[in-house]
C-alpha cells in the first residue's frame, strides 16, 4: 500500500511559514485539482495518482518523493 504524506507536509508548511494554508491554495499553486489533494490528504489511502501530481507537490514543498508518499507492505 502506498500512505500519503500530504496532511502532514501542509502541517510543516503552516508551522514553518506561521499561516493556514488551504487546500483550495495548494490547488492553485500546483495545479492539482481540489477533490485530488483531498483524497491524498485522507487517512483512509487508496488513491491514485501521477507522477506529475506528485512532482508538483515535491516542488511546492520543496521535498523529496520518500515525504510525499511511502510504501508499506502488505500485512
Amino acid at each position: 500500500m502506498i500512505k500519503f504524506h500530504l496532511a502532514r507536509l501542509i502541517l510543516d508548511y503552516e508551522e514553518k511559514h506561521q499561516r493556514r494554508l488551504t487546500l483550495i491554495e495548494l490547488a492553485e499553486s500546483t495545479g492539482i485539482a481540489r477533490p485530488t489533494l483531498s483524497k491524498l490528504q485522507s487517512p483512509k489511502g487508496g488513491h491514485n495518482t501521477t507522477t506529475n501530481n506528485i512532482d508538483a507537490l515535491c516542488n511546492f514543498f520543496g521535498c523529496r518523493v520518500e515525504d510525499v508518499m511511502e510504501h508499506l507492505p502488505d500485512a
